[in-house]
């Protein structure tokens, strides 16, 4: 029984670690925008650089997670 134990183990560990490569993967291959997708302003460089694949400026990414968990501003 602890061989399947470890075996699953094992499986999970494999599957992670595929997930983190292809997130990484996805996430050094995008470039992040020079001005925000919303409101058009320019994304600060200090924030392109933080977070590779910005869209959006600290502002308008806000608003944009609050709509999608559901608040109302």
């Amino acid at each position: 029984m602890s061989d399947q134990i470890d075996r699953a183990n094992e499986l999970m560990e494999q599957a992670r670690e595929a997930a983190l490569a292809n997130q990484l993967a996805k996430t050094t291959a995008c470039h992040s925008l020079l001005e925000c997708e919303d409101c058009g302003e320019p994304i600060p460089e200090k924030r392109r650089e933080t977070v590779i694949g910005c869209t959006r400026c600290l502002d308008c990414q806000t608003i944009y997670e609050q709509k999608q968990k559901g608040y109302r501003r």
